[in-house]
């Protein structure tokens, strides 16, 4: 069943609310009259949100790598409202440094909470929305999920990862009623460069001019950047509200020129290869 801008019996569930775009989702669509599960790591940070707006709002706690949150986050969620409409995964951690200079198990941190942890709320969710035969999940990307980064490798990879679980999903449920759609922003004004990201222990000269450079145009940026999280809010309400969601909505001119600077290359290379792509079948007989 496709959304109606009039529906605002909807009720929307969002990780990671705490700041950011996940913080200003969650106030808008309280202010556009939906019904919302505020979550975030600490309880503390999200319970004025939910404060404001007592009949329609819920305050979890929810680190989305923890089973047992993520389960009892959910349960009191439908139980509260009787099921959950709209999932939105923003939760999401980074890690700034080069492939060689990584730590293992702070990359696999960092894979635990933006895919696996992503991946297991879509999954304790999906019966619902299919039993209700309706439902709208997005999942917060990025561009980086589209284009690699030097210093940004494997928070890249975590992103590639989760475009690739979105766009099979989506051919899985289109049937079923339930829409996915993946937000793809760009450099927005957030603490994403300062709480969420993990900077190397040490660092290597060999990468000083490509990952350290990338890593200190970030910090220079930081608060500086283009995008607004309170307009990317409304356009996830707005894209919601659509009777023909997109796939894949990108977010800020930066990204958007990034993107298809990067698809016209993509191009120019197949065309420039395409003779030894071709001669890779077995000849035509």
């Amino acid at each position: 069943m496709a959304s109606s801008t009039n529906d605002k019996t909807a009720v929307w569930f969002i990780t990671g609310c705490s700041t950011g775009i996940g913080r200003a989702l969650a106030e808008r669509v309280l202010q556009r009259g939906y019904r919302c599960v505020v979550t975030a790591r600490s309880l503390a940070q999200v319970e004025p949100i939910a404060a404001a707006h007592a009949q329609r709002a819920l305050a979890l706690a929810l680190d989305v790598t923890d089973p047992v949150q993520r389960e009892t986050a959910v349960t009191k969620a439908e139980a509260h409202f009787g099921g959950i409409d709209v999932l939105v995964n923003n939760a999401g951690s980074g890690y700034n440094v080069a492939v060689e200079e990584a730590n293992e198990d702070a990359v696999r941190a960092m894979f635990e909470v933006n895919f696996f942890g992503l991946a297991a709320m879509m999954r304790r969710v999906l019966p619902g929305m299919r039993a209700r035969g309706r439902g709208h999940i997005f999942n917060v990307s990025s561009v980086a999920g589209l284009i690699g980064n030097p210093g940004s490798a494997f928070y890249c990879a975590t992103k590639f990862a989760v475009e690739g679980l979105s766009q099979g999903l989506a051919k899985e449920t289109a049937n079923l009623g339930i829409r996915v759609t993946l937000i793809e922003p760009g450099p927005f004004r957030t603490d994403f460069q300062g709480r969420s990201m993990r900077l190397p222990e040490q660092t290597l000269e060999a990468y000083a001019q490509t990952a350290g450079a990338r890593r200190a145009q970030l910090r220079a940026s930081d608060g500086k950047q283009p995008g607004d999280p309170v307009r990317a809010a409304d356009a996830i309400v707005d894209v919601f509200e659509s009777p023909q969601p997109p796939l894949q909505l990108l977010m800020g001119k930066s990204g958007l020129d990034r993107v298809r600077e990067a698809r016209a290359e993509h191009a120019r290379s197949m065309d420039a290869w395409e003779k030894v792509t071709l001669a890779t079948d077995f000849p035509a007989g």
